[in-house]
């Protein structure tokens, strides 16, 4: 099994590139997970507590978990991914569950902050935007997506989104093995990566059949 992690700023493109890859390579070799999906829940804490923690942080994901998740997944043991309300800032009662494929490909901002997520990462992407562009995309998303409005986007970016970017994200760019300028729209990059992981799949392929 091969696990591909793609991280990156936030609105740079990462899903774009996860999502061509899943695309590229076909759903039957292929599994795309999100770390958004491993925020950790807060059960014990109103919708304003909820509201005030700072998601950009790493201490906000449970890593324990997807860990736990990605080395199931390796074993060949399907796993029930979480799903994550980002309306209410609560974990959903309903699961996806997961079956182990050829290629796991897991993206998210704060993959590279985590050395024990990166030690299970076969191969590390980092997809780089410029930051105004990357706000603006982050503006959209939210407002169109998630309910959010123009002043709360903009509160939220300026109190904990570019300060935990500049403080873990941007600087785990220098463990990625390919980084990947101006995200889904870098064809040549995407081809790169894509022709990387075929001929891994027919590595496996034909070690199988002997």
């Amino acid at each position: 099994m091969l696990i591909i992690g793609i991280a990156g700023g936030t609105g740079s493109g990462k899903t774009t590139v996860a999502e061509r890859l899943v695309h590229e390579l076909g759903p039957n070799s292929v599994v795309l997970l999100s770390q958004d999906s491993y925020y950790k829940d807060n059960p014990h804490l109103t919708l304003q507590e909820r509201e005030r923690i700072n998601y950009d942080h790493p201490e906000s994901i449970d890593s324990a978990l997807l860990l736990e998740h990605l080395r199931s997944l390796r074993n060949g043991r399907p796993i029930d991914m979480p799903q994550y309300d980002f309306a209410t800032h609560s974990r959903k009662s309903e699961t996806i569950r997961v079956a182990p494929t050829s290629v796991i490909v897991l993206e998210g901002i704060l993959l590279f902050a985590d050395p024990s997520l990166r030690s299970e990462l076969d191969i590390k992407v980092f997809v780089d935007t410029d930051p105004d562009v990357r706000v603006l995309r982050r503006l959209m998303r939210d407002m169109q997506e998630r309910g959010r409005s123009v002043e709360s986007v903009c509160a939220q970016y300026l109190d904990t989104v570019k300060p935990m970017h500049d403080a873990f994200v941007e600087p785990s760019k220098r463990y990625a093995d390919l980084i990947i300028p101006e995200g889904g729209r870098n064809e040549i990059a995407i081809g790169v990566l894509t022709s990387r992981v075929q001929s891994y799949l027919g590595l496996a392929a034909t070690a199988e059949r002997r």
